[in-house]
């Protein structure tokens, strides 16, 4: 069983992308998944822009595995951003919902792993209810610094490149592809290097 599980998670094919997972699927991928910490999320949404996502294991590691594996499940995959808040001041774009409407879940729950990253521009966080701990699959994206949601939301990664396409995200825009990949240092500095001339 644990080599399908491994199997899985490395290549599942897109007629099979997941939109459920068990707790035995995700205890077996999770307990298989290792964090070299130079990997990058690349969301490809439906009309070709990409946005890239460094992640911070070091402040939210069972988060950022969280996120990896429902990437390489294919779950984001066909997904939409169904909150977009933009007034009266820029605030978050949100998706991950398999119900598209913000009232869906992964099949389960994750633990909170509150820390002191703040919430700047492209911050990437975990969206939940009231219980610190009910955070599962739906994220958002900053478009602007977020003071208030500091410590109150778990924080695990930030856009290094595509702010732009982020923030021409209107509700309903569709996920094409969430994909991992792993960067070496020196790409990680050139796409940081490039946000920061963006």
């Amino acid at each position: 069983m644990r080599g399908l599980l491994c199997l899985l998670i490395l290549a599942v094919p897109s007629f099979a992308r997941i939109s459920r997972v068990t707790e035995e699927m995700r205890g077996e991928i999770l307990d298989t998944l290792t964090l070299s910490g130079d990997e990058i999320a690349i969301i490809t949404m439906e009309d070709g822009g990409k946005i890239y996502i460094k992640f911070f294991p070091d402040e939210a590691p069972n988060t950022v595995k969280n996120f990896i594996m429902l990437s390489r499940l294919e779950f984001y995959d066909s997904l939409t951003f169904h909150r977009v808040v933009k007034e009266p001041r820029p605030f978050v774009v949100q998706g991950g919902c398999p119900l598209g409407r913000g009232t869906g879940d992964a099949g389960y729950n994750i633990d909170a792993e509150f820390n002191e990253r703040p919430h700047l521009k492209g911050t990437v966080a975990m969206a939940r209810s009231q219980d610190p701990n009910s955070a599962s699959c739906q994220f958002y994206i900053c478009l602007a610094p977020q003071p208030g949601l500091d410590g109150n939301y778990t924080v695990f990664g930030q856009v290094i490149k595509g702010m732009d396409v982020v923030e021409k995200i209107e509700i309903g825009d569709v996920m094409e592809s969430v994909r991992i990949e792993t960067k070496n240092y020196d790409e990680i500095k050139t796409l940081m290097e490039e946000r920061t001339e963006e």
